[in-house]
């Protein structure tokens, strides 16, 4: 039994939560629910947007699943994420793009990965008005901050089997902030022998990515650059609503659906919980619970294979009659007679 603590967030948020906790139990996935808040609610709730108690219990269960939280623009109000992902040292930020059957894009077999950079560089939050017209804001960037981020990224791809680690940055122009990564960037690569190790700059990284993303498998590269590149290379396989993320650190990690809390569809029962269930997958894969996840990935890719879909992507399902079709297309005969999900 594993303890995962879930924020089910703002707008649409616990709407998609309800969808990964049915699947949950259709596969019999063995996990404990610690509900927490953050976001909206949870500051109309306690006056905090981000409450102690919430960071508190994803140190204590190192585990987390999060629905999307609702931040105003301006205002003061820092971003949830940035706050959680700094409160707890979640350095890296992991956003496969990987093609879904039955999503028709313009590339198909798209696998890729961005490992981005997650607490420092612009995110960092350092920025003040050096007068009444001119704001300022510091870009930090710091070896031992690239060094974690990087040699997880050559971890990930060695585990993984992939063949080329691309380091995306602007050195040409901040030669010592973006100098520091690259440098460092080329320093561990030296150590992985059979993988591919390419540098390039972040305006012509866009421009291959979106003509050839076939040149790219995994890509490392410093928070701002990698917040773009990361939503750019949703866009090649049918958005943010079908991509997944994680937020890892050294002690624990949140998995998270990274677009918006949807306010003007809440509780219409129309959302596409599909990025959220993909996060969750993360989850157990993480957490060594891979037969669990391989089971529902194979009942949602059949779902959509078979044309079930969303509103957004062109079909006429509400969120729960999407997620019993993906339950509906679980394979119950590899199910043992224990009751559990194979092993």
């Amino acid at each position: 039994m594993i303890d995962v603590v879930i924020i089910p967030g703002d707008g649409i948020g616990p709407e998609i939560v309800e969808s990964v906790k049915f699947l949950f139990e259709k596969a019999l996935v063995p996990v404990n629910w610690i509900e927490a808040q953050a976001g909206e609610r949870a500051y109309r709730e306690t006056g905090s947007w981000l409450p102690d108690e919430t960071v508190d219990l994803v140190r204590r269960f190192k585990l987390a699943l999060k629905g999307p939280t609702t931040t105003p623009a301006g205002g003061g109000h820092r971003s949830v994420n940035v706050a959680l992902r700094q409160r707890l040292g979640l350095f890296a930020n992991v956003r496969p793009a990987v093609s879904l059957p039955g999503i028709e894009t313009k590339f198909g077999n798209i696998d890729l990965i961005t490992v981005r950079e997650n607490v420092e560089d612009t995110y960092s939050g350092i920025e003040y008005m050096k007068t009444a017209d001119v704001a300022w804001g510091i870009k930090l960037s710091t070896r031992p901050g690239a060094r974690r981020v990087i040699r997880y990224a050559f971890e990930f791809a060695k585990q993984r089997g992939r063949s080329k680690v691309t380091c995306v940055n602007k050195a040409n122009i901040h030669k010592l902030t973006d100098g520091i990564f690259l440098e460092t960037f080329r320093e561990i690569a030296s150590e992985y022998e059979g993988i591919e190790a390419d540098e390039k700059f972040v305006d012509n990284a866009c421009m291959q990515i979106v003509s050839d993303p076939s040149r790219f498998d995994v890509i490392v590269t410093p928070n701002l650059y990698g917040d773009i590149i990361s939503d750019l290379m949703a866009g090649l396989v049918g958005g943010l609503g079908v991509t997944p993320a994680a937020n890892i650190g050294a002690d624990c990690a949140v998995f998270e659906a990274v677009h918006g809390s949807a306010p003007d569809i809440a509780g219409k029962g129309i959302a596409n919980p599909t990025a959220l269930i993909l996060s969750s997958l993360m989850l157990l894969d993480h957490a060594g619970l891979s037969n669990y996840s391989e089971y529902i990935y194979a009942g949602l890719c059949e779902a959509l294979k078979n044309g079930c879909f969303t509103k957004d992507l062109g079909g006429d399902m509400t969120l729960m009659e999407f997620t019993e079709a993906v339950a509906g297309f679980f394979d119950r005969e590899h199910m043992t007679y224990s009751g559990k999900a194979p092993s």
